[in-house]
């Protein structure tokens, strides 16, 4: 458990005690300002006003019931009925050492697991992988990985554009390319490229343009050899997307893979269940609902069409029948879209209809989490220099050279396998860390310089204070992993860093609720600045320093380390042991 909600359980039982209902909460937070304990209870002013009583009182009537004995060196009330608690330094040291023996480091598994299908990434496979899908791809990554270390099952699902008019084109280009003796591996290696031959195919080449539309409609029917055609393009392509995710450290697989074409056949369903239960009307030949409780401000209502005139589908009929595999096969308890806030009104529209639908149960949690764009430095989105869509591949290159150039610099004597792996690391780390640690639903500019610093909040900063703590153990001749030693806090900046490594489940938890990898972005920086802090006033290997203190401050910085390392793993980053 831990110390907030361990806090909190005490509070709430003293409130209790002095005659407070159960439903008024401790507001237990940690302390914003030194000199005012590490935990501020402010429950008792709510109460208060409610039991019209003095609140000063009253807090001073749950401190006096409050029982932390052994866990709080002093209890103190302040200002109107702030209930300020100081932990005891030897309690932070036990709970801290208990702390560092597992690798959930102090993270309770949540007493009921829960079974959350995550949405993103989501790549068209017609064409290779740009900037744009660069946060739904490492932000949902993250959430992934924290909800999976919090002990709930986590159902990745990359939900690629693999189906509609454009594969019909892209087959009928691919069988021109291979009647002609070209291999599809060969073929498909510049995406862009086959593209762009199959789009001028098309317009310039008429009855091209019909093959590729009689493809559509057979693509659609099942036919046996444009559906082989069609999976040699997917596999291909797949292929181009798995090596971006390989480079960007993230844990999609092939089996991660579920894309539109998996819903083709529930679409006719999907339509036919809506008119059934009178939710969807015909209007110009078109099947549409209209949604009052979306409605604008003139009270017209949301108008989603679910099926075109012509007979085709559209994403919002694929969404909802992609609602229903994950309610009924997944048997989903949670399910969250990582898709930027240009589609908020789609995954509004798809979540009441789903709903009305009764397609997923009321209390299956359905949310859209949205993101901000990457901004270039004049404050448009990231583009080329000739004005294109920035390919991730190259920018994730670029970042590494970049890196190499950086890490030289600061360290030349690393060599040249090493020099390979940690501008790797230092490169793709910095790029993620510096959209990671933005809140994402704001836009941010995207800047080199800024990214791959080794000052400030930036990657190479954290993974530069890992490696000092392991540079600290290689001068002590220690193995990190295996040491262990009594912990003793004593001064001010041990207790600063003992409590702040002992709130990474507080902000683990917080991450897990609101999907907001940048809280945890945060922590790490404090942590690492707080390190920093500590480094300076508590020398650990000067030989005045006596033998139980320095190995005390050594088993501190490897709980600091362990923490870094823990933390970055959850955001996809990589740590090294010299850079």
């Amino acid at each position: 458990m831990n110390i907030r909600t361990f806090l909190a359980d005490r509070v709430r039982s003293a409130m209790s005690d002095v005659g407070i209902p159960n439903d008024y909460s401790p507001h237990l937070a940690a302390s914003k300002k030194a000199g005012f304990g590490d935990y501020q209870a402010n429950g008792a002013m709510a109460a208060a006003k409610a039991m019209k009583t003095n609140p000063r009182e009253l807090a001073q009537s749950i401190a006096n019931s409050l029982d932390l004995s052994g866990v709080a060196s002093k209890v103190e009330i302040a200002g109107p009925g702030f209930i300020n608690i100081h932990l005891d330094k030897q309690w932070l040291s036990n709970k801290l050492a208990t702390s560092c023996e597992s690798p959930q480091l102090d993270v309770s598994q949540k007493p009921q697991q829960q079974t959350v299908v995550i949405d993103y990434s989501s790549p068209n496979l017609a064409k290779e992988m740009h900037v744009g899908h660069l946060r739904s791809t490492i932000i949902g990554d993250a959430v992934a990985r924290v909800l999976e270390f919090t002990g709930d099952k986590v159902i990745r699902q990359n939900h690629v554009g693999d189906w509609g008019t454009q594969f019909g084109m892209l087959i009928a280009e691919l069988e021109t390319q291979l009647t002609h003796g070209e291999q599809a591996e060969l073929a498909l290696k510049d995406l862009e490229g086959f593209y762009q031959k199959a789009k001028a195919h098309f317009d310039e080449d008429a009855a091209f343009a019909n093959r590729a539309r009689d493809y559509v409609v057979k693509l659609q029917s099942g036919d046996a050899n444009v559906l082989k055609l069609w999976q040699q393009f997917k596999n291909v392509s797949l292929l181009h997307s798995e090596e971006i995710y390989k480079k960007l450290n993230v844990t999609l697989t092939a089996e991660s893979v579920y894309g539109e074409s998996a819903y083709n056949d529930d679409l006719a369903p999907v339509v036919a269940d809506l008119r059934e239960k009178s939710l969807v009307v015909e209007d110009e030949g078109a099947q549409v609902a209209f949604l009052q409780e979306l409605a604008d401000k003139n009270g017209e209502p949301s108008p989603v069409i679910v099926q075109k005139k012509d007979g085709g589908f559209l994403y919002a009929t694929t969404d909802l029948a992609a609602l229903r595999y994950r309610a009924n096969s997944l048997n989903a308890d949670r399910v969250l879209y990582f898709i930027d806030a240009r589609q908020s009104l789609h995954m509004q529209q798809v979540f009441t209809l789903a709903r009305k639908a009764e397609f997923v149960s009321e209390w299956m949690s359905l949310e859209h989490h949205p993101f901000g764009t990457m901004m270039g430095a004049d404050g448009k989105p990231f583009k080329t220099r000739s004005g294109g869509t920035v390919k991730l591949a190259d920018l994730l290159e670029e970042a590494v050279e970049r890196a190499a150039v950086v890490v030289s610099q600061k360290n030349p004597d690393l060599t040249a396998e090493e020099m390979t792996e940690v501008a790797r690391k230092v490169g793709i780390g910095a790029v993620k860390y510096a959209d990671l640690s933005k809140t994402r639903t704001n836009d941010y500019i995207f800047n080199w310089d800024t990214m791959l610093s080794f000052e400030g909040n930036t990657g190479p900063y954290l993974q530069y204070a890992y490696t000092r703590i392991k540079s600290i153990f290689r001068k002590a001749n220690l193995e990190m992993d295996s040491f262990n030693a009594e912990l003793l806090i004593k001064m001010d900046q041990e207790k600063a860093l003992a409590l702040k490594t002992l709130q990474f489940s507080e902000v683990i938890e917080q991450v897990a609720e609101e999907a907001f990898p940048h809280i945890l972005c945060t922590y790490l920086y404090d942590l690492a600045s707080l390190f920093m802090t500590f480094y300076e006033a508590c020398p650990i290997l000067k030989p005045d320093v006596e033998p139980d203190t320095r190995e005390s401050r050594l088993m501190l910085s490897k709980a600091t380390a362990l923490t870094l390392q823990t933390g970055l793993d959850l955001l996809g980053i990589e740590v090294m042991e010299r850079m």
